[in-house]
């Protein structure tokens, strides 16, 4: 076990762990699962989409690579949110985070429940996700080392799939075989054939896609060395976006005509089952539980962190400060886990849409954490800080990035009915993190006057 931290962490995590967990969260259901339904609303065009979308990500990577090598904690974002916008910041984002993983847990809940039952249909959905959450949650209250390293040979289960998806589409590509060629991207319907406006109306859908990057920055408190450790890993999420999404998204394109793709199916297993390939469905039904279970444990992982964070200030539930014997935040884990079990609920009553409701709402605490991080980047160089590993472009690139953000939430409601939900959220979502700060400011005074 490794030296503690002053947090009561330890540095459990080593590189190979850390560079892992950095690609476990730059690829997932997002890829796996949603970019059928958007490649079939969408067209050719979606590689926009994704491009657009990855370089805010970039921006985002680089401005928390600051932050963190300026201080590394297990805090993060709320930490610099707290230091460079307002105490309230720090409350209003850490529980918005924690709202984007409920929501996220909710959306891979459903996701196993749906593919276990692609092998099972007999076999309650409701129960598979509970068992899912049983098993994510033993593992994360056991050691931070077992979730290192489940996430590790999870990320390397979804990297092998993609590799061998990139590599049989290039050469098929490049040899013209079956069809498959650049030619695709034009040739039914044009690269537009559903209009501009549907690459804008999909980029929710992407920013949820990119969700959990962030989440190799949390990591940093538990890290040895991150002085040497963080700048790789941010920099091989930046270049695994550019490959693993934006690359396959356009070889998707190429490969087969957009228009036999569809929602609810892996683009993955519509190529590979073209291919004449028996047993590519059962493959990729695997490596999108792998991919859900992988989320779920970061979920579990990330929040309950950032509640423990919270709560030694005042700010979470006093339970979820509660640090195990093994040095893992045992309550917050739980209380989160607990929300966990509400998509079970929404899954038993709204089967076809709880997925893309989750996602939709798990895309609004994705925006409000990337705003903080370019937010609170662009205070830390306001006082003059110089990072060795400085953010491109700042503070030029910072409103850019903003901007795009701000962008994607005002899309919402013109968007689908299941994101109009999610936005229609929004003030129910702020009025509830406005009264608790109130509560909490005057419950902080009556102890002072006390």
């Amino acid at each position: 076990m490794g030296a503690q931290t002053d947090e009561g962490y330890t540095h459990a995590l080593g590189n190979r762990q850390v560079q892992m967990i950095a690609i476990g969260g730059a690829i997932g259901v997002g890829l796996f699962l949603g970019a059928g339904g958007r490649l079939a609303a969408t067209g050719p065009a979606l590689v926009l989409s994704y491009a657009i979308a990855g370089l805010a990500a970039f921006f985002v990577m680089r401005a928390l690579g600051e932050l963190v090598l300026y201080r590394p904690t297990s805090g993060s974002f709320v930490e610099y949110a707290g230091e460079f916008i307002g105490p309230w910041a720090a409350f209003a984002s850490g529980w918005m985070y924690w709202v984007n993983w409920a929501f996220t847990g909710i959306a891979e809940l459903t996701a196993i429940g749906a593919y276990i039952h692609y092998w099972a249909p007999a076999f309650p959905q409701w129960l598979t996700a509970l068992l899912a959450l049983g098993f994510v949650l033993a593992v994360n209250l056991l050691s931070v080392r077992l979730f290192g390293e489940l996430e590790f040979w999870f990320s390397l289960l979804k990297v092998l799939a993609i590799t061998t998806f990139l590599v049989v589409a290039l050469v098929l590509v490049v040899f013209g075989t079956g069809g498959a060629g650049p030619h695709n991207l034009v040739a039914h319907g044009g690269f537009f054939p559903t209009g501009f406006p549907m690459v804008l109306m999909s980029l929710q859908s992407v920013v949820f896609a990119y969700a959990a990057i962030e989440l190799v920055g949390i990591a940093a408190g538990e890290t040895a060395r991150p002085e040497r450790v963080m700048p790789r890993a941010i920099n091989g999420v930046v270049w695994r976006i550019a490959v693993f999404y934006v690359g396959s998204v356009a070889l998707l394109g190429m490969v087969l005509p957009w228009t036999m793709y569809r929602a609810g199916v892996s683009p993955f297993v519509t190529f590979f089952s073209g291919l004449g390939v028996p047993w590519a469905a059962d493959a990729m039904n695997l490596i999108v539980i792998t991919a859900a279970l992988s989320s779920c444990n970061s979920g579990l992982y990330a929040t309950g962190r950032i509640l423990r964070s919270m709560a030694m200030k005042g700010e979470a539930p006093g339970f979820t400060s509660v640090l195990s014997s093994r040095h893992v935040p045992i309550g917050g884990i739980v209380f989160t886990a607990l929300m966990f079990l509400g998509g079970v609920v929404l899954f038993y009553y709204l089967p076809e849409r709880a997925f893309n409701i989750a996602t939709a709402g798990a895309s609004l605490g994705v925006v409000t954490t990337w705003g903080v991080l370019v937010y609170s980047q662009l205070q830390l160089r306001r006082r003059g800080h110089r990072s060795t590993f400085p953010m491109p472009g700042s503070p030029f690139t910072n409103w850019l990035t903003l901007g795009f953000l701000l962008l994607v939430v005002l899309l919402m409601p013109f968007a689908d009915p299941d994101q109009r939900v999610a936005f229609y959220l929004i003030p129910a979502l702020a009025a509830g993190i406005a009264l608790g700060w109130w509560l909490n400011r005057r419950r902080r005074g009556q102890s002072a006057s006390g």
